[in-house]
């Protein structure tokens, strides 16, 4: 029986496949609660003081989602979820910005940038673990299906026209066109699974 994210233990309810977060604050108590409220099986938790710091350790390996404060000295927040979005392997990456102000404008931008969500300080981690649950979790069945969504039409497209063209071989030179195109979309599928697969795993290019 699966157990009830209400009834478990730790703040953050994760499935056994482990889960990446990195949270970038400038303040040294923040980092420090995060690492220790955000804490639980199968989650690994990353702390960095600033946005360059941010973005060595993306490069470094995407996490699966980020938590970013939106203002502090020694960084530009915006920059880094442009900077974020402008990479292939952490465009998709959830991100829930921090911000201690009620600056609806500085929200506005920060959505504007790519942020996925927001979060105002005081924080109250036990809220902010159900919350990095539920975008994750959006996150991953949002992609999932939309995808497979996709893979399934290339695929019954596919049978479809084996089938008309096994009654009507004149259909062959008509069909072609699409018959090439779901080839290359089940490829870039197959492709793209087995990076994903290697990069969860840790291979390095």
């Amino acid at each position: 029986m699966t157990p009830d994210p209400e009834e478990a233990g730790p703040v953050l309810y994760a499935p056994q496949q482990t889960i990446r977060i990195l949270f970038v604050d400038d303040d040294p108590i923040l980092r420090e609660f995060a690492a220790v409220n955000l804490a639980a099986e199968h989650t690994e938790i990353e702390t960095v003081a600033d946005g360059e710091a941010a973005l060595v350790a993306i490069a470094r390996q995407a996490p699966d989602i980020v938590l970013l404060n939106l203002e502090g000295p020694g960084f530009e927040a915006l920059g880094v979820l442009r900077a974020l979005r402008s990479r292939s392997d952490a465009r998709a990456t959830p991100v829930i910005v921090v911000t201690g102000r009620e600056d609806i404008e500085a929200v506005d931008a920060a959505y504007a940038a790519g942020a996925t969500s927001f979060a105002v300080k005081p924080l109250n981690w036990r809220l902010l673990g159900r919350q990095v649950r539920f975008v994750l979790r959006a996150a991953t069945e949002g992609a999932g299906s939309e995808s497979d969504q996709l893979v399934a039409l290339a695929r019954e497209g596919v049978r479809f026209i084996a089938q008309a063209m096994a009654i009507d071989p004149r259909l062959k030179s008509a069909a072609a066109p699409f018959v090439e195109a779901a080839d290359a979309a089940l490829e870039v599928r197959r492709v793209n699974g087995a990076e994903q697969r290697s990069g969860r795993f840790g291979a390095s290019d």
